[in-house]
């Protein structure tokens, strides 16, 4: 018997959740195996997984005397990405601050997207702990305001597009039909308060 979307999106969600207890089973394993405790979001390692870790590590200098050429010229263009983020950042977290306010819209926890502890790795050396700070902001960034603005759609246009397109957001599959006006305009107050 075909099922429906509902019903494929409910089994989709049940498997997430699933998916989601076993990855936190495997991180705990994780932990255990590498010697380390996440206690109030800070990693503590212990003391011997620390000195092995720093024989591990690759000093600066070094490091930069094996990198390509090719790497080390094209830095200065990745880095220069940071300046239009953090601008970006401070735009769109004034706009969540000010204006989720204003329309009840629950906030977007930052904490949860955006995770910076990678530098706190022993093996790894101040250029490398650079750029996974660079690259954890980064896509953190782009995941706080992918919520942000999955919101944002919620409450002004919970409308599924016509045409699909890959990677779309959580809240997405649970807006009214490209077209439907009648579920639309009922619906609207109560998507506005489904968080």
């Amino acid at each position: 018997m075909p099922q429906t979307v509902d019903e494929l999106i409910r089994k989709f969600n049940a498997l997430q959740a699933e998916l989601e207890d076993r990855l936190d089973e495997a991180t705990r394993q994780h932990r255990e195996e590498f010697q380390y405790q996440l206690r109030k979001g800070r990693v503590y390692f212990r003391r011997e997984m620390r000195d092995l870790h720093r024989k591990y590590r690759i000093r600066s200098l070094p490091y930069l005397r094996g990198a390509r050429l090719r790497h080390i010229l094209s830095a200065p263009l990745i880095y220069s990405v940071l300046l239009p983020m953090l601008l970006m950042d401070l735009f769109v977290s004034v706009y969540h601050s000010v204006c989720f306010r204003i329309y009840g819209i629950p906030r977007v926890q930052r904490r949860e997207h955006i995770v910076i502890d990678r530098h706190k790795l022993a093996y790894l050396n101040n250029i490398e702990k650079i750029n996974c700070m660079y690259c954890g902001y980064g896509n953190g960034l782009i995941s706080y305001w992918r919520e942000i603005f999955a919101r944002t759609e919620q409450y002004w246009c919970p409308i599924k597009h016509a045409q699909r397109f890959k990677d779309r957001h959580s809240r997405h599959e649970g807006f009214v039909e490209y077209g439907d006006a009648a579920a639309y305009r009922s619906r609207l107050p109560d998507l506005r308060k489904d968080w």
